[in-house]
């Protein structure tokens, strides 16, 4: 198996799962969703081809949260091209200055396919929704013969220099959130395996997750503080012995 590692970063940043009419939310981390129609847009998919969507669906995923960001609130207001009457009033939801490690595990071939997509897409990037584009490049690298949770804790640390200042120890804990492999117990699923993103029968099903934590070396970490030399400012004064 190979493994494809993605960086996550921008000013704004929202990855839905439960989002219903006026009331849009975000998790907390990357959707499996949210990262594999970035992936079908690269490639120009079409959005009603389920065949392509289902090969890359299958492809095992995780995120690392390098940096978690803020969650702010935004509230946004429409209204109806023909009457122009005010549409209902919509609650928004986003993470402010996130960065996310994502990758995605499968066979070689598709994934050398994505990854030149990613240097060159069809369509751009967004990171959730379209008014959140990617601050830096997206693609970080093919690690090939490697699994999903060596790739996301050997990845160096991908926070910004600003928050990683904050910290100044030799390594730092991060969480990561993974698909579950067959028989593996889990904590938590999630409705964010994408079936189909056709307009009319937008499909996902449920995935198992798997939270855990890996440490990853701290590029900001102090250096020992070196000790002060002996001084005694009445040296110079004593009269010397004959």
């Amino acid at each position: 198996m190979s493994v494809l590692t993605l960086r996550l970063a921008g000013p704004l940043q929202a990855w839905g799962a439960s989002a219903r009419f006026t009331r849009r939310t975000t998790e907390p981390a990357p959707t499996k969703s949210g990262v594999i129609g970035m992936l079908t847009a690269a490639r120009g998919i079409q959005r009603g081809d389920d065949t392509a969507l289902a090969q890359l669906s299958a492809l095992r995923f995780g995120v690392r949260i390098d940096q978690p960001g803020t969650r702010i609130r935004d509230f946004q207001t429409a209204h109806h091209a023909d009457s122009g009457k005010s549409m209902p009033l919509s609650e928004r939801f986003y993470l402010a200055d996130a960065v996310f490690v994502a990758a995605v595990e499968g066979e070689a071939g598709l994934l050398r396919e994505l990854h030149s997509a990613l240097r060159a897409p069809v369509y751009p990037p967004y990171l959730g929704r379209r008014s959140c584009p990617p601050s830096q490049p997206v693609e970080l690298g093919l690690h090939d013969d490697g699994e999903l949770e060596q790739v996301l804790s050997n990845e160096p640390w991908r926070a910004s220099r600003w928050y990683r200042r904050q910290y100044r120890q030799a390594s730092v804990p991060l969480a990561v959130l993974r698909e579950a492999r067959p028989g593996e117990q889990h904590a938590d699923v999630l409705r964010d395996q994408p079936l189909s993103f056709a307009a009319e029968h937008r499909r996902h099903a449920l995935r198992s997750i798997v939270r855990t934590t890996v440490d990853v070396p701290n590029p900001q970490a102090a250096s020992p503080t070196r000790s002060a030399p002996a001084h005694d400012p009445f040296a110079a004064l004593q009269e010397e012995s004959p």
